[in-house]
């Protein structure tokens, strides 16, 4: 698992947020376009591309992109 594969990926679920906003340490719930629904997206992308369950709980308690990356590592592990 990498953390700029990750970045990336997390990125792909914004529509109107420029993809070079996105860094490990994006305070993601602070981008103009963060919603319930993006967060549903995040979940989803999560749950599909790393097999792992996050809840929204995870999210959050995650302030940046790197946060909730290190959640889906340990879930993994």
């Amino acid at each position: 698992m990498d953390l700029q594969e990750f970045v990336g990926k997390f990125a792909e679920q914004f529509d109107e947020t420029d993809a070079s906003e996105f860094k490990a340490d994006t305070e993601f719930r602070g981008l103009v376009d963060w919603s319930s629904m993006i967060a549903l997206s995040i979940i989803a992308m999560v749950d599909d591309e790393y097999g792992v369950t996050i809840k929204g709980d995870d999210i959050r308690k995650s302030e940046t992109i790197e946060d909730l990356f290190n959640i889906v590592k340990e879930y993994k592990s």
